[in-house]
């Protein structure tokens, strides 16, 4: 008899829903900006040159700068004085950084407002996470990261597609139009998330939280070979989302085709995501991590052919499927660092995850761009194969920490 959807009651669902909403909004106002940011940096739509690459990844690094040296202070304000205040506190901020970019191309101005928009950004994450991870059992956890995520990454893919449509249909001169957007969204977001808390018993802060007990935990040799494989993750997706658009269009692919195929990408996230969650529930973390690190590398591949190759059809598609496979890891990865942490310290434990995939969007960014900047393709050929190398040794060793352990099953028996 096929195992019943979990049941959450009105008390956790609301603050679940609030959450849930406060992140589509939030990705989709981050996926616009994002998917204008390298062509407003640079002044040009179309192909971006050897010589502007580099200063395009600086900048766009600079947001996983201010995330990654923040974002712990930003988990241990949520654990002690409350998950939602930090969470609307970073939404807020967003809102204003974008205005404010919104009005000027000046290269330092925006390198100093994307730092403020990662600090606002890693405290946003890491609020969300612990979140989801209080108002959800453990036999269900997986279901609801993948609720999370699928919201999370259709945010973003959605509101990238849409940015690469306004992209198109306004022009670069008038590209400052997609921040104000942005920020519309954001201040939406918040005002409806509010809205769905309004009269609920919600989880405070504790005051019996310590940084220095909790740090302790949060470094363990098991929750870091949790995290450690979203810094080669995120190394392959923050290079992708600053320069997918203007490499796309580059080797001949219409800009409002690839919006499209986007955008049916972020559907396909809805169902995948919560899907694979609730496998990570019945059958174990581990096995679909490592099903999702496969995919991960098989893109990668694949990736390097169309490098080579051009986007021939196949190759198009081999893409296409092994993203699919891919999304397996983020539910489950997010489940097996829940199971791991500790409830007064959660937040601060779910900036750990949050300081190493905006580490990976720094570290990727700067090697990427640096690498194709002076070697162009083969440079590119490089940073694909030292990815798909660190993921799979990552991997392997997660596999043997819990042999060592005496199980090769997740942090929590399969159901």
């Amino acid at each position: 008899m096929a195992e019943a959807p979990p049941r959450v009651s009105q008390h956790e669902g609301r603050p679940l829903l609030a959450v849930f909403s406060a992140t589509f909004f939030v990705r989709f106002a981050f996926g616009i900006t994002v998917a204008v940011l390298a062509s407003y940096i640079s002044g040009t739509s179309s192909t971006i040159s050897q010589e502007t690459v580099g200063v395009v990844g600086i900048i766009a690094a600079l947001s996983p700068v201010g995330e990654f040296s923040t974002v712990l202070f930003s988990g241990a304000a949520a654990d002690r004085y409350g998950r939602f205040p930090v969470l609307f506190l970073g939404i807020g901020a967003a809102a204003v950084i974008f205005v404010l970019v919104a009005l000027t191309r000046d290269p330092v101005l925006l390198a100093i407002a994307n730092l403020g928009y990662g600090v606002a950004s890693g405290a946003i994450l890491a609020s969300s996470l612990a979140i989801v991870a209080d108002y959800s059992d453990v036999g269900e956890r997986g279901f609801e990261m993948g609720r999370f995520d699928a919201m999370n990454l259709s945010g973003w893919i959605a509101g990238f597609a849409f940015g690469l449509a306004v992209r198109a249909a306004v022009g670069n001169p008038s590209l400052g139009v997609a921040f104000l957007i942005g920020s519309t969204i954001l201040a939406a977001g918040l005002g409806f998330s509010a809205l769905l808390l309004r009269g609920q018993p919600v989880k405070r802060g504790s005051s019996a939280y310590s940084f220095a007990a909790v740090a302790s935990q949060v470094f363990r040799r098991n929750v870091l070979l949790v995290t450690l494989p979203w810094l080669a993750i995120y190394m392959l997706i923050g290079t992708a989302l600053v320069f997918f658009g203007s490499a796309a269009t580059g080797v001949g692919i219409p800009i409002v085709v690839l919006a499209a195929i986007i955008a049916v990408g972020g559907l396909l996230l809805v169902v995948t995501q919560p899907l694979f969650g609730r496998l990570s529930d019945r059958f174990g973390r581990m096995r679909l991590m490592a099903t999702g690190a496969t995919g991960f590398v098989l893109v990668m591949i694949f990736a390097s052919l169309i490098v080579a190759y051009g986007p021939a059809v196949p190759l198009l598609v081999g893409v296409g499927a092994s993203v699919v496979v891919a999304l397996m890891y983020g539910p489950a990865a997010l489940a097996a660092l829940t199971d791991l942490s500790l409830a007064v310290g959660r937040a601060t434990t779910m900036a750990i995850y949050s300081l190493t995939i905006s580490v990976g969007m720094l570290a990727g960014l700067l090697a990427s761009s640096q690498l194709y900047s002076h070697l162009g393709n083969l440079g590119l050929y490089i940073f694909f194969g030292g990815l798909a190398v660190a993921l799979s040794v990552l991997t392997f060793a997660r596999f043997a920490e819990l042999r060592d352990r005496g199980s090769d099953r997740p942090t929590i028996p399969a159901r």
